[in-house]
């Protein structure tokens, strides 16, 4: 499992240098991906029963030219490593548990 911790507070310390604002909330992309639609779906429905805002699982097309499934839960948070981690935590669990990848969190720069 990679270092998420670490991860984290590097998007986070770079989104702050850019000067993206800390005052705001933001909506965190956490990321899901597998090649098993149906566990995919699984973890999908997982997610939204412990209460977080699912999209809908899509195909990806990955650089190689193969195919992927992958989903978003999406929540809004505060820029702050701390919070997004305790999303981070139980959202790898939830993967782990469900035999699919979580593939990190994203967000969006606000002034």
């Amino acid at each position: 499992m990679e270092n998420w911790r670490e991860i984290s507070e590097d998007i986070v310390e770079s989104l702050i240098e850019d000067g993206s604002s800390t005052e705001k909330l933001y909506e965190v992309e956490h990321h899901f991906v597998s090649e098993d639609f149906k566990q995919l779906e699984e973890a999908a429905l997982a997610a939204f029963k412990l209460g977080y805002d699912v999209e809908d699982p899509a195909e990806l097309e990955l650089e190689d030219g193969s195919k992927i499934w992958g989903f978003d839960v999406v929540v809004e948070a505060e820029l702050d490593v701390d919070v997004i981690m305790e999303d981070v935590d139980k959202l790898a669990a939830l993967a782990v548990e469900c035999r699919v990848e979580y593939d990190g969190w994203g967000t969006y720069f606000q002034e």
